[in-house]
């Protein structure tokens, strides 16, 4: 069942507002909510964040400031 949040992630020149998914496999889908951005991220073999898809250009930051906000709930 996928589960959704509200999150915020450091745009160049503002934030950008947006709903994170936790999809099925487990990783995290991010769209913001002007449509300009996506950025899906899922644990790699050795437990660490890692982005696997998503629009360019993107900020590397982006994934622990998205890892950051997942709610405990969803994780567990």
């Amino acid at each position: 069942m996928e589960q959704q949040f509200d999150a915020v992630l450091t745009g160049s020149d503002s934030e950008v507002n947006g709903i994170a998914t936790r999809l099925n496999s487990g990783a995290y889908e991010f769209n913001s909510l002007d449509g300009s951005l996506q950025l899906i991220i899922a644990k790699n073999a050795e437990g660490k964040w890692e982005r696997v898809a998503g629009t360019e250009p993107y900020f590397g930051g982006w994934i622990e400031e998205l890892v950051a906000q997942i709610p405990v709930t969803v994780n567990s």
